[in-house]
């Protein structure tokens, strides 16, 4: 008979890696072609997470990139990488930082890899995304939903 004192098995497992949404546009093609390349680039990096039943979760991080030359857009890629994650026995604290820092981190080499090869398939001199700390990330997260809490309960 087993002790319901024990506290169930930690299990975490990757189910399935999918590129979800992807897109890619130069809306400048040909001309930009012809121009000094000397880009500006605009980052922006999100992360969501849905249940899809108990202990399965889809986690998906979007990657989306701008570069520009002066003032007219060279491409738009934005990449949607998800996976399918399995999460048993973990408590509340655990759950929050495994599904928005550890599963962000799993699939962000993945969607690196996507947005390099659409931009090189593009035209484009490669884009190498440096690596991420989705842990920093997740804890600025949480700094600024525990300072609007605060604000909200101060009204």
């Amino acid at each position: 008979m087993a002790d319901e004192s024990t506290p169930p098995e930690r299990q975490f497992a990757l189910q399935k890696i999918y590129i979800k949404d992807v897109s890619f546009e130069t809306p400048h093609s040909p001309h930009i072609f012809t121009v000094a390349w000397d880009p500006k680039v605009e980052f922006n990096l999100a992360s969501n997470t849905q249940p899809i039943q108990e202990g399965l979760f889809e986690v998906t991080l979007t990657v989306t990139l701008t570069v520009k030359i002066e003032d007219k857009t060279a491409y738009l890629v934005e990449v949607c990488q998800a996976g399918i994650f399995s999460l048993l026995g973990f408590s509340e604290q655990e759950f929050g930082h495994l599904l928005g820092s550890y599963c962000p981190n799993v699939l962000f080499p993945y969607a690196r890899e996507a947005v390099s090869d659409l931009v090189i398939r593009g035209g484009f001199p490669p884009m190498l995304l440096a690596p991420v700390n989705f842990d920093a990330l997740y804890a600025q997260h949480l700094q600024q939903l525990q300072a609007e809490a605060e604000a909200a309960t101060s009204h």
